[in-house]
C-alpha cells in the first residue's frame, strides 16, 4: 500500500471529526449571540412595559380623584335639588 493512500485513509476521518466539532462549536456560539440579542430585546420591552404602566396608574389615579370630587358636586347638586323640593 502506498504511503499517500494510508496518511489519506487517516487524515480524511480526522479531518471530518475536527470539521463537525468545529461547526458545532460555531452554531452553539451563534446560537448564544441571537439568545442574549432576543435578551436584550426583551428586556427593553419590559422597560417599555413598565413605563407604561407606571403612567397609567398615574392616569388613574387623577381619573379617581376627579371622580370623587365629580360624586361631591353631584351629591350637592342632590342635596340642594332636595331643599328646593
Amino acid at each position: 500500500m502506498a504511503t499517500y493512500l494510508y496518511l489519506l485513509t487517516l487524515g480524511l476521518p480526522l479531518a471530518v471529526i475536527v470539521l463537525v466539532f468545529w461547526m458545532r462549536y460555531r452554531a452553539l456560539g451563534q446560537q448564544a449571540k441571537l439568545r442574549y440579542g432576543n435578551d436584550e430585546a426583551y428586556r427593553q420591552i419590559a422597560e417599555k412595559l413598565l413605563s407604561a404602566e407606571a403612567a397609567s396608574t398615574a392616569a388613574l389615579v387623577s381619573l379617581q380623584a376627579e371622580l370623587g370630587d365629580l360624586r361631591g358636586r353631584l351629591a350637592s347638586i342632590e342635596k340642594i335639588l332636595k331643599d328646593v323640593e
